[in-house]
């Protein structure tokens, strides 16, 4: 135990410290930023989580302290005891404790360190492997631990709002039954059960939904998922999910709920009111102005559907696509936003852009005075169907027309993005706002090649209305579902669920789930839900995302403590590694690689 904890405890973080402080006598602990010996008078600036203090070390006002501060470098750590002394005219407006400095009594050095493998500032500059092998370097730079308290706020937050709300909080299994389909589960073998394997949860939904079947009427959980799938920035094997369900609900209930929700956290960790309720907007409208399921509403240009008048425009491209059962998407960039940002350049590049989504090209037109087009094509399109493309696009002389032709699929991604791409090289998208939007009223199904697959799992319910057509045209059928939308990404997203075992049956039979596929794969919840189950529904926020969000962070990896990398490995503790012939054998396990050639 050191003498110093012995006699002293911290009176302050080093980022509290102000001018109406001085004179005061404190105790600061942390570590050293920067160093700097100009002879008589050593200066330190001092770090721990809360922020920096400028330490004056001074031969005429503690000789002892400043000898042993001439020792001192980067991060070692030490505590300090001193004096709070304004620095006058000498402030430093660059730090929060800019006008006052404190002049040490008393240094004891903690423990030394080696020089660093990088600086520990956030203006970094260095390969992210790097920092990941030494991660408890790298969170000690104030942006990461800025942002991994923000994230302690958020889930402290959560806990009291939604408790608030009777919800409970309770703790389903990490180790589950194996089903097939769906993402990819991490598999565990079980010793005591030789052959046998559990999966580590994708999510807890039907241990939520076997909740509401026991009557906890609203259950919440901070709950780590896990997926074995290849990984991205805003992917990792393991995630957490602020985990919800809720009985007796409708989807104007739930929302609402969840809103209360939304505010408390935009309120209390960022200090922003947010107007409710949020906005909705159907599936068919968002992929009808935006090309996407989860549009970022801080960018204008929405898009239109010109197929009519460009199937009968005389342009053979256009008509080959209509013809064909494909569309014809516009997206009206005007004048005013383009300034002259548009060029002839950044149009051509387009076609090279849209590939990635399937699509062969982008045409473009110029819109001259009296809605003439400046293009390539103008020549062969009618005029009747360009006034009428203008009428539906809006355009004005000066604007630029944007055109994909596919089948809507491709030409409403392609769009989509061509919009946020667009949006972001002219200076469009207007950074800082948060814009939310719930999603409502997708498509119960998948339709592809005859193959009929669930859009979000096999127990979303279809909305009344559309009941009737589960047999006869389960294309049209619309889900009970929605998602909550924050600048163009999805943060959340759940559904009501089907609590009638006929309807259920019905969805399974559109699915092309026979009754022994669905006994093996969800026996013991539709066994449950002979017992009285309640209407229910429920939601769940990736934790993670609204996080990075929350935070303006670049990458999940600067929100989460210890995450892997995008090959699932940690550089750190250097896992995943193999394991011993030993423990295989306890888990009745053999390699591949150990097993005998065959001849």
């Amino acid at each position: 135990m050191s003498k110093f904890l012995e006699t002293y405890a911290r009176t302050h973080g080093c980022g509290e410290l102000r001018a109406v402080d001085a004179g005061k006598q404190v105790v600061l602990t942390g570590w050293v930023q920067t160093y700097r010996d100009l002879g008589g008078s050593v200066f330190i600036d001092l770090r721990d989580r809360d922020g920096v203090t400028q330490i004056r070390f001074d031969a005429s006002f503690a000789a002892a302290a400043h000898a042993t501060s001439r020792e001192l470098r980067n991060e070692w750590c030490i505590g300090v005891v001193g004096e709070v002394r304004s620095r006058g005219g000498n402030l430093n407006d660059r730090m929060a404790t800019g006008a006052i400095e404190v002049y040490a009594t008393t240094l004891e050095v903690f423990s030394k360190a080696e020089t660093p493998p990088f600086a520990i500032e956030d203006d970094l500059d260095t390969n992210e492997a790097l920092r990941l092998k030494y991660r408890y370097l790298d969170l000690r730079r104030p942006k990461l631990q800025k942002n991994l308290i923000a994230r302690s706020k958020i889930t402290s937050t959560t806990r009291r709002v939604l408790a608030d709300e009777r919800f409970v909080e309770i703790e389903t299994p990490f180790m589950v039954k194996y089903t097939p389909g769906g993402a990819r589960n991490f598999l565990v073998p079980s010793r005591l059960n030789p052959g046998a394997f559990y999966a580590l949860a994708e999510s807890p939904q039907i241990f939520k939904q076997l909740l509401m079947v026991a009557g906890y009427e609203r259950y919440f959980q901070i709950v780590r998922c896990f997926r074995d799938e290849d990984l991205r920035l805003d992917r990792q094997p393991e995630f957490t999910q602020i985990d919800i369900e809720m009985s007796f609900v409708n989807e104007a209930i739930l929302q609402g709920t969840m809103e209360k929700l939304i505010a408390a956290l935009w309120r209390e960790v960022l200090g922003i009111e947010v107007t409710l309720p949020l906005r909705r907007m159907t599936y068919a409208e968002a992929m009808d102005k935006y090309g996407v399921d989860k549009p970022d509403l801080r960018l204008g240009l929405p898009l239109c559907e010109v197929t009519a008048p460009c199937g009968r425009s005389g342009f053979r491209v256009f008509e080959g696509v209509v013809a064909a059962g494909g569309i014809v998407k516009c997206l009206r960039v005007p004048a005013a936003d383009a300034g002259d940002k548009l060029s002839r350049s950044m149009l051509d590049g387009l076609t090279d852009f849209a590939k990635q989504y399937g699509v062969k090209g982008v045409a473009f037109a110029r819109v001259q005075e009296g809605g003439v087009w400046q293009a390539p094509f103008a020549k062969a399109f009618s005029d009747a169907a360009r006034d009428e493309v203008n009428a539906i696009a809006g355009a004005v002389a000066g604007d630029t027309l944007l055109f994909v032709a596919e089948k809507a699929k491709a030409a409403n991604t392609c769009m989509g993005a061509i919009r946020l791409y667009i949006g972001d090289k002219l200076g469009l998208i207007r950074k800082g706002e948060f814009q939310f939007m719930w999603l409502t009223d997708p498509p119960l199904f998948e339709i592809e090649d005859g193959h009929v697959a669930a859009s979000h799992h096999p127990f979303t319910s279809p909305r009344t209305e559309d009941e009737h057509l589960l047999e006869s045209d389960p294309g049209k059928v619309l889900a009970r579902a929605y998602d909550l939308v924050l600048n163009g990404v999805e943060v959340g997203g759940g559904s009501i669920r089907i609590h009638r075992p006929e309807l259920q049956a019905r969805v399974f039979k559109a699915l092309g789930i026979s009754d022994e596929e669905a006994q093996q794969k969800f026996g013991f919840l539709l066994e449950a839900f002979r017992y009285g189950p309640p209407p229910h529904g429920g939601i769940a926020f990736g934790l993670d995302r609204l996080s990075m969000l929350m935070t303006g962070a670049e990458s999940l990896r600067d929100v989460i403590a210890f995450p892997k990398t995008q090959k699932g490995s940690d550089l750190m503790t250097e896992c995943p590694t193999g394991v011993s012939k030993k423990q295989l054998d306890e888990l009745f396990i053999q390699l591949a690689s150990d097993l005998p050639v065959k001849g």
